[in-house]
Parts: C-alpha cells; structure tokens; sequence
C-alpha cells in the first residue's frame, strides 16, 4: 500500500513538475542516448585532452540505458549497442521497455519524464562530477608542491610542473 502510495505521489508530483516548467522528454534511456550521441559529435570537433573529457560525459550519460537494461534482465552493453544503432538510423525515442526487457518506441509507448526534472539530474550529477575533478586537482597541486614540481601522476607516471 505505502508503495503503491509512494507511486501515486510521484506521478502526480511529475505532472506537476511538466505542467509547472513546461515540457517533457522521452524515458526509457532514449534522451540519455541522443544527447550521448550529439555531445559525441560535437566532440569530434574539439580533439586534443578536451574531446577525451568530453566523451566520458558522453559514456557517463548512457549509465541510465545500461542500468534499465539491467534492471529488464538483459545485458546491458548489448541492449546500448543495438540502442545506439537505432539512434543512429534517425529513430531518436528508441529506449527500454523494462517491462518487455525489449527496445522500443518511448514516443509511441507514451513514456515521458518531466523535462525539469531530467535537467536537474543532469545538472547535477555533472556539478558533482566538477566537484570530484577540483578536489582531484588540488591532490596533485599539493602532491607537487611538496615534491618541488615533480611528482608521481594519478596515472602513475613522472609529473610536471602544475
């Protein structure tokens, strides 16, 4: 009963939300997928160290798809693979139906997630990535301010001057 509350409270809390700022975006990992796909090309034009951050935003965004493959019961890196493929060939609302374990038509299906509440996740989640990389950052500042300049790198090679 409290969940079946709980679900209620949260449908009702997602229209609010949609109504409230205005829109929603497809579910099922299809929004994931496309902007993945987008920020993927946009990466492309970049190149250097920058394109390489720019893809783990990329690969971290498409965690959504691969958790509501798992959570159908399919492999994860699979159901991504053929997702992907799908976005590719211009059908961008192809998600998860974790109901099926299938990969279907999140437009078709009526699956909709208000568009407030994606933002605010992906904000987020992206301010806590900035928050890991700045305290990463000043680790190794410190690490080399101690060794005169030089230091061991996270990735266990000789560092430079910061």
């Amino acid at each position: 009963v409290d969940e079946a509350k709980r679900g209620i409270e949260d449908g009702v809390l997602g229209i609010a939300s949609a109504l409230e700022y205005g829109g929603v975006v497809y579910g099922g990992g299809s929004i994931e997928v496309e902007l993945a796909r987008g920020i993927r090309e946009y990466s492309e034009k970049v190149g250097g160290k920058e394109q390489l951050a720019i893809n783990a935003f990329a690969d971290a965004l498409e965690t959504i798809p691969r958790i509501l493959a798992e959570s159908a019961g399919k492999d994860a890196i699979e159901m991504l693979v053929n997702m992907k493929s799908e976005h590719e060939k211009g059908k961008k609302w192809i998600g998860v139906n974790v109901f099926k374990g299938e990969l279907e038509d999140m437009k078709e299906l009526g699956v909709v997630e208000p568009t407030k509440v994606k933002l605010q996740a992906i904000s987020s989640a992206t301010e806590v990535a900035e928050m890991i990389l700045r305290i990463d950052d000043t680790i190794i500042a410190g690490k080399l301010e101690k060794s005169g300049g030089k230091g061991e790198t996270p990735s266990g090679g000789e560092g430079g001057e910061y």
